[in-house]
């Protein structure tokens, strides 16, 4: 379950907190026309606390520290998208200290959200930068899979990345079904068979 933010494009609107299903919308920003004074407060805090997240751990997805690179590529210079697992601060700093115990390594969305949004899909080779319960960067990770099928499809080896209760198919099951009825749109309804988007990561940072 996930609250996305990007970083790569402005926006006046007042945040929100979850990537899909797990995965949350947040207002997002672009490094070259970002503009402090134009955005609430809160949004330009998060934007240059996540600017400084990166410029210090993108060394971890390959690239070189900002300080010994001379002419940036966009796609250097520029974060990826950051979010916060779950719908409350609470699940997301649950969600974030599995990820950075090692326990999780994926998270489901429900496909619905993608479309609803207008957003795409995650894809693989993807950087997403992490944020905690108070919107704060705390890790930096790698989309390796992405796969989407039904939510009675989901199997007992994808709940158990998910590292989430006891990491049973019964336990993602009936958390993600009762997430997904307090969190579809408008017009949406959980369904047995319903699209889901499994999404598997590597972390990145902190290095375990």
């Amino acid at each position: 379950m996930t609250n996305d933010v990007n970083p790569q494009a402005a926006d006046d609107s007042e945040p929100e907190s979850e990537h899909g299903s797990e995965h949350g919308s947040e207002p997002a920003f672009e490094p070259s026309t970002f503009d402090p004074e134009s955005v609430p407060v809160e949004d330009a805090e998060l934007a240059a606390e996540v600017l400084d997240f990166w410029a210090a751990t993108r060394q971890y997805a390959g690239m070189a520290k900002a300080s010994v690179v001379v002419g940036h590529t966009v796609s250097e210079t520029v974060p990826p998208q950051a979010w916060s697992f779950g719908d409350e601060p609470e699940l997301a700093e649950t969600l974030l200290a599995a990820v950075l115990a090692g326990d999780k390594t994926a998270t489901s969305s429900a496909l619905w959200d993608y479309d609803d949004e207008g957003v795409p899909l995650p894809l693989v080779g993807e950087l997403s930068i992490l944020l905690d319960g108070d919107r704060h960067p705390r890790a930096l990770i790698r989309t390796t899979s992405v796969v989407t099928t039904t939510f009675d499809e989901v199997d007992d080896d994808f709940a158990a990345a998910e590292g989430e209760d006891d990491r049973t198919l019964e336990s993602w099951r009936a958390g993600h079904e009762a997430y997904f009825r307090r969190t579809l749109g408008e017009g949406r309804e959980f369904s047995e068979d319903m699209p889901i988007v499994c999404e598997r990561f590597e972390l990145l940072y902190p290095k375990r």
